[in-house]
């Protein structure tokens, strides 16, 4: 596929060709949806459930050229999936979730079909252990996957792929200095959501500099106020700072990373706001969006902060976090499009592993169940 951009994209992942398609019909467009709402749901059965409905829509035609009345064929349709789902429950298999082996199994066959299939035999291990981990299998009846994060890296192979207990940053967003600290052990972190710089002027007002001499202040006043911030972070014990992305300045300027690095403060910046959730359960620290509010009891806590040399770059692992419920995989791959198409590969036997927590039952495949309905 070539999207818009001029990329190509190469996969069988029935909602990303149907997201990259330029739709104009109405019914067309809710097709797309019904795929999109079928990935978040179940992960995988993206082109099944388009092909289905294409042919559901093909008998609604006729039926309605028979002048039957579309609530009536709504309420039909309605009818025969309750009672759909009674048969299919009925011919279920039931499975034990202790079963480790059944439950890769079950990943494998959705990943049979994909374009890294020759991984299945890793990949699958690797989402039925991470369900694992944040699943108490006895007592949840779901999963949620947005305590899963999926991180990126170009360069190795996909069987370099690795789980990983805690947080992973990649290159862009560690700030290096000469001087600056690499590593940290017992690391005591701070989340913010405020900027590291001077505030900019309103769009209608100007700074007019006539000499030396007030430009020479402009720049002292600058220091002072960037030295007073970075004095009462330090106070709090944070040796591991975390800013979030900002859209309007500069969440972070040189002199300021300038100052952390001297107080021995490692920094990540560029966290995007949809991050901030995850990373305040994992480290269980606080996001602060005022340094007025910026105190020890916000910090949150790691036994290990290390970075690491991973293929074109380096990646910052934050370990020995508090949270158990949360956890990060670290995808590799030789090229972007294999990369893409492993997360995509991946997140689908998640869900499918999500789906037995669920429902705690198998269906007998090769279309058994839909020759079973028709009957």
């Amino acid at each position: 596929i070539e999207d818009g951009k001029g990329g190509v994209i190469i996969t069988n992942d029935g909602a990303t060709i149907l997201k990259e398609m330029a739709v104009a019909h109405p019914t067309a467009k809710m097709i797309v949806e019904l795929s999109k709402a079928q990935d978040v749901e179940a992960g995988d059965g993206t082109t099944s459930v388009v092909v289905m409905c294409g042919s559901l829509l093909s008998v609604c035609k006729n039926l309605l050229d028979k002048n039957i009345h579309c609530q009536k064929i709504s309420e039909s349709f309605f009818e025969a999936s309750v009672k759909s789902l009674e048969i299919l429950r009925e011919m279920s298999i039931p499975i034990d979730l202790n079963d480790k082996n059944m439950l890769i199994q079950n990943a494998i066959t959705s990943l049979n079909s994909k374009v890294v299939s020759h991984n299945s035999s890793l990949l699958a291990p690797i989402a039925v252990d991470v369900i694992l981990k944040i699943t108490d299998i006895n007592n949840d009846k779901n999963v949620d996957l947005n305590n899963i994060r999926i991180v990126k890296k170009l360069g190795g192979t996909i069987e370099d792929t690795e789980i990983v207990d805690g947080l992973i940053f990649t290159s862009n967003k560690i700030c290096k200095k000469a001087y600056g600290i690499k590593n940290l052990s017992q690391a005591k972190i701070g989340l913010i959501q405020f900027c590291l710089s001077l505030p900019k002027t309103d769009m209608d007002n100007t700074v007019v500099v006539k000499d030396y001499n007030s430009m020479d202040r402009l720049l002292r006043e600058e220091r002072v106020i960037i030295a007073k911030m970075v004095k009462k972070i330090a106070s709090t014990g944070c040796n591991l700072l975390l800013i979030q992305k900002s859209i309007l300045r500069d969440a972070v300027n040189d002199l300021a990373l300038d100052f952390l690095a001297k107080a021995k403060i490692m920094v990540i910046k560029d966290i995007e706001r949809e991050d901030i959730e995850f990373i305040s359960k994992t480290c269980n620290c606080v996001p602060v969006a005022s340094l007025d509010y910026f105190t020890p009891d916000k910090l949150g806590y790691a036994e290990n902060v290390v970075t690491e040399s991973v293929g074109y770059g380096e990646i910052v692992k934050i370990t020995g976090v508090e949270s158990k419920n949360t956890i990060s995989v670290l995808v590799r791959a030789s090229n972007n499009m294999m990369l893409d198409e492993a997360e995509r590969s991946l997140h689908d036997a998640l869900c499918v592993v999500r789906s037995l927590v669920k429902e705690r039952a198998i269906l007998p495949g090769g279309a058994a169940p839909e020759m079973e309905l028709s009957q």
